[in-house]
């Protein structure tokens, strides 16, 4: 009878191996080929039909030397200040994390990176279960081996959600400011980039005082992180 068990737990962990390795994602692609949708885009398209509604998409790809500096760096002093540094994953901000959530009593705050946003954006789930932090961190080593780090950006500023169906740096900028990406200037780029970990509540008009706050403290590290315009 164990045996038996023994056995079939080995046939369906080959049949699930097998299946994870037919659908794997070719990241080595993305090197000349943009992604033609999301993971993130196809989840608000099950949404949207499933409220009831038609999805409105507003995606527009544009190259990584038609997106503004300002919102280049904009990004990263939110998001991932030691992105040109890392390889991958921040092991300074993963254990300051768990520093703080060990000494304040709070939940673990995330401390991704862009380039494991990256592999979530594009292949995966919001979710937390183990399995798919296991898929996030392969595809991010994945990306950081096969991708520079400017075509890792790039295709961050292209799919990183900006508003309900909004994604991508050029939709979003043609969609609040009636310009193209690459003539935002710094506080337009710090209202975007202020919206991206709660783009469906806040973006460019929000009256959140929290957002707000947090445009202003992203101002503040664009005028401190001088370094960064010489890495982009």
């Amino acid at each position: 009878m164990l045996r038996k068990a023994v056995w079939f737990i080995l046939i369906v962990l080959g049949i699930f191996i097998a299946f994870e390795i037919i659908t794997w994602p070719s990241v080595k692609s993305l090197r000349k080929n943009n992604p033609k949708t999301t993971a993130f885009i196809e989840r608000y398209k099950k949404q949207q039909k499933k409220a009831g509604k038609k999805a409105y998409i507003y995606w527009k790809w544009v190259p990584y030397s038609r997106i503004s500096p300002n919102l280049k760096i904009a990004v990263l002093v939110s998001e991932d200040i030691n992105f040109f540094s890392h390889h991958g994953f921040d092991t300074y901000e993963i254990k300051n994390a768990i520093t703080e959530s060990v000494e304040k009593d709070k939940p673990l705050r995330g401390a991704s990176t862009i380039t494991q946003q990256v592999a979530k954006n594009l292949w995966l789930s919001p979710s937390r279960n183990p399995l798919r932090k296991l898929k996030e961190a392969i595809l991010t080593i994945e990306l950081e081996y096969f991708l520079s780090k400017k075509r890792i950006l790039e295709i961050y500023l292209n799919v990183a959600e900006f508003g309900h169906g909004i994604y991508g740096a050029e939709a979003a900028s043609r969609y609040y400011f009636k310009k193209s990406a690459s003539e935002l200037t710094d506080t337009e780029s710090a209202l975007l980039a202020a919206s991206l970990p709660m783009p469906r509540y806040w973006h460019p008009g929000s009256k959140s005082r929290y957002y707000q706050k947090r445009v202003e403290v992203i101002i503040a590290r664009m005028n401190k992180a001088q370094f960064l315009k010489r890495l982009i």
